[in-house]
């Protein structure tokens, strides 16, 4: 039995199906299909069991499962180690980034790593919070900065801390409701957010929890260009709170008092990649960044 089986194995009992096992590990479904057969017969048994929405483990499957994992875990560990015996870190490393990067202390982060590493090269890329967490699920980013929460097993998470964001509307809307009463916050148009950006969950959330079900009549992908739309008399939105503070006191919105929905921004990477010296070293240089404790990672 080979590692990369063992992989395949872990990879497919925790997505519970295999072509997003097959995503995740770049494989054919085939091929992924063919490893557990291969691990099957080796073992003299069957591992999974197919379903409507996928596969489950086996009894067999959930005796094997954390076997699997511990092993996966010490070869991981013993590449980690031997890396960490050429010395210096070297290499390049891809980090994705959403909103902007003041409020994300790039700057500082970065500064410091490249202070300390001089031979570590760190790549920033902008991106849509869905996407950058995806990117990073799959392995294309080696770890990036996400705002809610993160749904997957196979990514782990930094929380660095949690947002404060605001209920803004267009100058004179105000007027328009009984603020005492958020529901009639239904009754206005609001700015939707893309599906491809965490923010649209976390808008849902409140909706949810103001018990409304307002109508969108225009859609973006971040804040900035809800900022805009909201200005030009479009609709409502949710903005970060110093932001909505900041327009709210330049005239150019009015803010609902009182309503405040939190979101967690994380810094996000493998799990699998926990251990990894880059890694432990990108997160060590984010602590005092944002004043976290030597334990912050989850």
């Amino acid at each position: 039995m080979e590692i990369y089986q063992l992989r395949t194995f872990v990879t497919v009992a925790q997505q519970g199906h295999l072509t997003q096992a097959a995503e995740l590990l770049h494989l054919s479904q085939p091929a992924v299909t063919a490893q557990i057969k291969a691990i099957e017969e080796e073992v003299g048994m069957s591992l999974f069991e197919r379903t409507a929405g996928g596969v489950v483990l086996t009894l067999a499957g959930q005796e094997l499962l954390p076997r699997a994992q511990d092993i996966l875990m010490s070869a991981r560990q013993l590449l980690d180690h031997a890396r960490s015996l050429k010395g210096p870190l070297t290499g390049k490393v891809q980090i994705g980034i959403a909103l902007t990067p003041d409020v994300l202390r790039v700057g500082p982060w970065v500064a410091g790593l490249v202070e300390r590493f001089p031979l570590l090269e760190v790549c920033l890329h902008q991106g849509v919070t869905g996407d950058v967490l995806n990117a990073v699920r799959k392995k294309e980013l080696d770890a990036g900065f996400y705002l809610g929460k993160n749904p997957y097993v196979n990514v782990h998470t930094l929380l660095l801390t949690q947002l404060r964001l605001r209920i803004v509307m267009p100058k004179g809307w105000l007027a328009r409701i009984n603020v005492a009463n958020p529901k009639e916050l239904g009754r206005l148009p609001w700015v939707g957010i893309s599906q491809f950006s965490s923010l649209s969950k976390i808008v849902s959330e409140l909706w949810r929890e103001l018990n409304i079900a307002p109508k969108k009549v225009s859609e973006c992908d971040n804040l900035f260009t809800a900022a805009e739309l909201v200005q030009a008399g479009v609709g409502l939105a949710l903005l970060r709170e110093e932001e909505a503070l900041l327009a709210a006191e330049r005239g150019v919105v009015d803010l609902v008092p009182e309503i405040v929905k939190m979101a967690e921004l994380q810094f996000v990477y493998p799990a699998d990649r926990a251990d990894d010296p880059i890694l432990r070293t990108l997160i060590a240089g984010l602590q005092p960044v944002w004043g976290l404790g030597s334990n912050a990672a989850v």
